[in-house]
Order: structure tokens, then C-alpha cells, then sequence
């Protein structure tokens, strides 16, 4: 396929727009960095607010590569004209109120092919400059936050490398951050991601915190099966005829999580941001029937909200809730609150007040719209007794939107993990999100998403104006995937491009250990449960263990790529042994917190490592990913920040592996070397830091 791309040229900077850095610049002191926006055919329908949602009054708009067009009376929604002919890469500047920003606009293209490589390979010894080396000779676009940064700023400073000066307007800022992509016949390369704190180029992790959203260690916490730190409020069906124990309330509660904040657990783990299951008020009865086993079920999940504004009290009160906040700050860790907002019970008083909130029950032909998730997904239902809520509607939008706001105006959470966000229209994402930010315009709230299906269906709500961030289950699978089928890693070596492609190389996508709705990663690498059978029932029927050993080594390759890719690392309680288990309810056993045995000790201790490598490298934070090696077994990538780098090597066959491999882009070991030759054991990994 032929690329139309701009004529090279030796300017470094040929696509810096006049659009200069104003220091009172809406864009660049309160808005966020925005996303990019990826042309995927030559008619794009943009929402500005979709990328700048507290925007005020539009006044005009350009771009340097496309035909821009309103549909709107308030030039919120743009339409942008692409032809064969048109660049591959460019920008679309908004004007309002007198103050500018720019959105990075990049035509869709095939990676298979390869694409261009830059990185970063060095900072000045004042911290106000970096240089920034590139694989090919090409044009280049940097912005500072949401301002293109001028030419003046960029200097060539040797063959395929320049240098970056940091505009002046960054030290009135504690955090800001500079992008740059290149361009070149080649296609359009990768984003560098560099963090700037008051003017100066950030190079150690010292300077980082839990607000630094790059540097999160997610820790998935489902509150009943946690640790019971307050037995006064235990409760329970207990009716073993209507539901069995396994599906009844355990006892786990809020005062739980603040028992293993004081003991030190997940500081010693290393995790920073904790992901509570939702704690609103849920049914006190039985719903829900599996007919083998017979049982119904209890709401200790927490999933069928009842009252969407009351806390469950079987978890705590609200001074146990706010003590357990308090103390997780003071340890340096976020709370992000599991929040339901696709449906509510059948019984609960919105439902019972407002019959006609729901979605049909039925499709068009007259089917039961139940459990449709890809064909109906915005109208079917969960089950019969937790019906989806017509959010299209504007009346049903704007109240459910305050309940979830009620959540963080009453409490100090750190933001929300969003249950089930496909099945939910984005007219309710937009209005939560602008809500949030006129609200608490000062609180740093990071939004994360659940949606199973390709990154063209997660991308959809991953923008500034609706989420920060999904997560990304296409990566684990098919890392997943390589197990189970003994399956090459071409296949998560592509995923990995893919999602780069999709959602920038430096994103902040969720990348999991596993979580509460799926099988245990080390029971299908066991070969315990088959990818092939009902894994929720095989729960039921059978006990469930880790029969082969090796499967703990298996773990441990999984900890390996979840630590070291792009994005946040989130681990489910129980991954940090090794516990096993089928799907749900199986895999929602009490939480541990010391080992059975040896092989959970040894998996413990690897991945405590390998937390603590990735919180004290800036690599593993901001480093430009590339994939050094991927052949059969054995797979290897490098992450490079400032010319700091760290390789991951993992090998899941069962013969050693050897290797050199060649240092990208001139970099060089710390004796000089412009290679590197690493071993991995069999079913082993090696992550080796310059």
C-alpha cells in the first residue's frame, strides 16, 4: 500500500504550526494532555469535548492536514475531511476565549510493516533540555501539553537526533508533559511521553507519586473475600437449601483493607492504587438461580446496586470507610471505587418509583434481550432481576450521573473503576466526566473502564472527556493464550503494536494479572481448567488446585510482561501466590496473606522484586517500548527513557535460550557495548537494567 506522506526535508521541525507556547493558556495550565486522534477513513466525526471537556465557547478551528467543517452551532462537533493525498500526521487547533490548543491528528496505518522508532537518550545537566534520537530521517511534531512547541525550541544536534528545549511556560507548572511524534517515509512513529516538573525534565522516580498516573501499581480488591477487620458487622443469608456458602456473604469488610494498609501487606507488595468492589447498598434476599448446583445467589459481590447513593453496611460504616481513606493516603496509595451504573436491581426504590427506566427486555424480533453483549450491547440485560437502565435518556442520565457524583463528593476517593462500559451509552460518560471536572476541578480522579472487545470498541471511551483509561484484556489474553494453545508470542507481540497504535505508547490501560470474572491465570497454565469446558461450573464440580508446578513459573512469566510493558500493572488478589481457582465463584476465594508453600513463596518474592525494579525506573514509567526479539518461545523487548534502559526477556519453552541482542538506536550498555547477550532458563525471564 502507498503512504502519502510529507515531502522530507532536513528541517527538524518542519511541522511546527505557528501556534506558539502562551503561558495563560487555558490548554496548557488546566486542561490535560489530549489524546490523539487517529483518522480511521476519510471522514472523522469529532466531539471537541470528547478531548477538551471543560472547554468553554469555540470560536474557530484549522488544521494543517485536513478539510475541517462544523455541525454544530457551538463547533463542538467537527467533521475532518482526509484525502489519499493528505499527510499522515498533523494537528487540529482550537481557538475559545481568546486562548488556543492543539489535538494531534494521525491517519490510521498498517503496522505490520513496521513503523519508525524515536526515544529519548538524554537530558541536560540543568533538566531544561533533552536530546531525542530517531531510527530514520523524518519531521517532527512536539507539543508542550496542548500547545505545539516552536521550532526555535528544537535544535538538530547530530545525525537523526535533536535537541528539546523545555518551553519556559513549564515552571510555573508542577506537572506538565512534552510529546513528540515523528513522520518520515516510513509512516508515523510511536509517541515519547516526557514528565516535566516546574520546567525541569524529570529523571528519577523520586520526583513521582500516586497522582502520576504512569507510575500506578493497581492491587483489585473484592471486599467480602479480602480480611474481616470488623466481625461486629458480619451477615449472612445463612439458608444453605437457598444458597450455598460459597455464594453467601464471608465477612470481609472496609475495616479489612485498613487492617492490611497498618500491617504493611501492600506496602510490602509495592501496589499504590487499591480497586475496591462496589460497596453500595445491595439486596438483603436471594437472586438468581444456577440449577447445577442448585443455588441462588447473594449480593456480596456487591454488583446489584439496591440504593445507589447508601453504603452497604455489611462493609463497614461511613467512618470506617473514610478512617480506611485516610490511612490509605497517608501510605501513599489511591482508592478507585468500583461503581455500577448499567443497571440496578429489579426491587430497589428507582426502579420501583420509575418502572419505565429500563432498557426492553426484549429485541426488535422478540427475543429476550438477555445476556446479548455484542449484539444489543447498549439495551440487553445482566439478568432478569438486575435490568439495564435506559441511559440514552436524558432524563435517566442526568439523575444517575449525580448519584455516582455523590460518591466522590462525600468521600476522598481517588476515582472510579467502571463496571461493564460497553454496554452503557457515551452520552453518560461525557456528562460524568464534565460533571467531575466542574465539580472537583482540583482533584486528580483517574477513570478506568471494564469493556471486552477490540481496541476499535475500547478506544471509543478512552478520551480526556470520557475515560482516562480501560482495561486492556486483549494483552493479557493473548499472552494468555500462548500457554494454553502453546502458541508462539507473535500473536501478543502484535496485540501489544496494536494497542500502542490504538491508545499511544504511553498509555495508561489497564494490564491484568487476571480478575474477578475470569478463571485463574495458573489453573488454565496447570492445565486444571480447560479454556474448552464450562469454567464456572467446573468450579462447582470439582476442587480445583495447581496439579503441575511449573505452572508457578508460568505466573511468574505473566508478572514479567504485566511489570514491564506500557500501562498499569493491576494484580488480583490471589495472583500474588498463585492461588488457584475456575471461574466465578471459584476464583473469589478468601484473600491470603502468607504462603502454602515453597512455589507460592518463590512467586511471591519475584513479583514483589518486580514491582520494586518498575517503582524505581523511569524506563519501565516513561520508556519508549520496542520489541528486540520474538521468535517461537522465547520473546524480548526494551524500554528506554533519557538512554536508561531495561530489557524483558522471557523464554516459556522448556530448553535454555541464548541470545545477543542488538542495543535500537545507538544505545549503548554502561561499558560501551551496543549489545547485549542474555540466557533465560527454560520456562525462565531476565529483566536486565543498564
Amino acid at each position: 500500500m502507498k503512504k502519502h506522506i510529507l515531502p522530507l526535508a532536513s528541517a527538524v521541525l518542519a511541522l511546527a504550526a505557528c501556534t506558539g507556547v502562551n503561558s495563560g493558556s487555558y490548554f496548557n495550565e488546566k486542561a490535560s494532555l489530549a489524546s490523539i486522534c487517529t483518522l480511521e477513513s476519510d471522514t472523522t466525526i469529532m466531539l471537541v469535548r470528547d478531548y477538551f471537556p471543560a472547554i468553554g465557547t469555540i470560536s474557530s478551528f484549522k488544521s494543517d492536514i485536513a478539510q475541517v467543517s462544523s455541525l454544530s452551532a457551538g463547533n463542538d462537533t467537527l467533521m475532518i475531511l482526509t484525502s489519499a493525498d493528505s499527510q499522515h500526521l498533523g494537528t487540529l487547533t482550537i481557538t475559545s476565549e481568546g486562548e488556543s490548543g492543539s489535538i494531534i491528528l494521525k491517519k490510521k496505518e498498517d503496522i505490520s510493516a513496521g513503523r519508525p522508532h524515536i526515544t529519548t537518550v538524554g537530558a541536560s545537566s540543568d533538566g531544561k533540555s533533552f536530546y531525542v534520537r530517531s531510527d530514520s530521517e523524518g519531521l517532527y511534531l512536539a507539543l508542550w501539553q496542548n500547545s505545539v512547541i516552536p521550532a526555535t525550541n528544537l535544535q538538530k544536534s547530530g545525525e537523526r537526533e535533536f535537541k528539546v528545549t523545555v518551553p519556559a511556560a513549564a515552571a510555573k507548572m508542577r506537572r506538565s508533559f512534552i510529546r513528540i511524534i515523528e513522520v518520515c517515509a516510513n509512516g508515523v512513529s510511536g509517541d515519547i511521553l516526557v514528565p516535566i516538573e516546574y520546567g525541569k525534565v524529570i529523571v528519577s522516580t523520586d520526583k513521582l507519586d500516586r497522582h502520576d498516573r504512569q507510575a500506578m501499581v493497581m492491587y483489585q480488591i473484592l471486599l467480602d473475600r479480602f480480611y474481616n477487620g470488623n466481625p461486629a458487622n458480619d451477615w449472612k443469608i445463612n439458608n444453605p437449601k437457598e444458597v450455598l456458602p460459597k455464594v453467601d456473604y464471608w465477612g470481609g469488610d472496609i475495616a479489612g483493607v485498613t487492617a492490611k494498609l497498618r500491617d504493611g501487606y501492600l506496602d510490602r507488595l509495592g501496589v499504590n492504587t487499591l480497586w475496591i468492589s462496589p460497596i453500595t447498598q445491595n439486596p438483603m434476599d436471594a437472586w438468581g438461580l444456577n440449577q447445577d448446583p442448585y443455588t441462588k445467589f447473594s449480593g456480596y459481590h456487591g454488583y446489584w446496586p439496591y440504593y445507589l447513593t447508601k453504603l452497604d453496611a455489611r462493609f463497614g460504616s461511613e467512618e470506617e470507610l473514610r478512617e480506611m481513606l485516610t490511612t490509605a493516603h497517608q501510605h501513599g496509595d489511591n482508592v478507585l471505587l468500583d461503581y455500577v451504573a448499567n443497571h440496578a436491581h429489579i426491587a430497589s426504590p428507582t426502579l420501583t418509583e420509575h418502572p419505565d427506566w429500563t432498557t426492553p427486555d426484549t429485541t426488535p424480533d422478540g427475543r429476550p434481550n438477555f445476556e446479548l453483549w455484542d449484539e444489543f450491547r447498549l439495551t440487553t440485560w445482566f439478568d432478569k432481576h438486575i435490568p439495564t437502565l435506559d441511559l440514552e435518556r436524558e432524563d435517566v442520565n442526568e439523575p444517575l450521573t449525580d448519584s455516582a457524583l455523590v460518591w466522590m463528593r462525600n468521600f476522598d476517593f481517588d476515582g472510579f473503576r467502571h463496571d461493564a462500559c460497553k454496554h452503557i451509552p457515551e452520552v453518560y460518560w461525557r456528562k460524568l466526566t464534565q460533571k467531575l471536572l466542574k465539580e472537583f476541578p482540583d482533584r486528580n480522579l483517574f477513570q478506568i473502564g471494564e469493556t471486552y472487545g477490540s481496541p476499535e470498541l475500547i478506544s471509543i471511551y478512552v478520551k480526556n472527556g470520557m475515560l482516562d483509561s480501560q482495561f486492556d484484556f486483549n494483552v493479557t489474553d493473548r499472552f494468555t493464550d500462548a500457554f494454553i494453545w502453546n502458541k508462539s508470542f507473535d500473536e501478543f507481540a502484535n496485540t501489544v503494536a496494536t494497542s500502542h497504535d490504538t491508545y499511544g505508547g504511553h498509555n495508561v490501560m489497564g494490564i491484568m494479572t487476571g480478575n474477578h470474572d475470569r478463571s485463574r491465570f495458573i489453573s488454565l497454565a496447570s492445565g486444571d481448567v480447560s479454556p474448552l469446558e464450562d469454567q464456572k461450573m467446573a468450579g462447582w464440580k470439582r476442587e480445583i488446585g495447581v496439579k503441575d508446578t511449573l505452572a508457578y513459573k508460568k505466573l511468574s512469566l505473566l508478572h514479567a510482561m504485566v511489570t514491564t510493558v506500557p500501562g498499569v500493572p493491576c494484580i488480583y488478589t490471589g495472583d500474588e501466590w498463585g492461588q488457584p481457582g475456575a471461574n466465578d465463584p471459584d476464583n473469589r476465594r478468601w484473600s491470603q496473606f502468607e504462603p502454602k508453600n515453597k512455589f507460592e513463596a518463590s512467586v511471591n518474592e519475584q513479583l514483589r522484586k518486580m514491582i520494586a525494579t518498575r517503582n524505581s525506573s523511569m524506563p519501565l514509567l516513561y520508556g519508549d517500548w520496542m520489541l528486540l526479539c520474538c521468535e517461537g518461545d522465547f520473546i524480548a523487548w526494551l524500554r528506554n527513557y533519557m538512554g536508561d534502559w531495561v530489557i524483558t526477556a522471557i523464554n516459556k519453552g522448556n530448553s535454555p535460550v541464548k541470545k545477543t541482542l542488538e542495543l535500537p538506536l545507538g544505545l549503548k550498555t554502561a561499558d560501551g557495548k551496543s549489545s547485549v547477550d542474555i540466557e533465560t532458563a527454560p520456562l525462565g525471564y531476565q529483566i536486565i537494567t543498564k
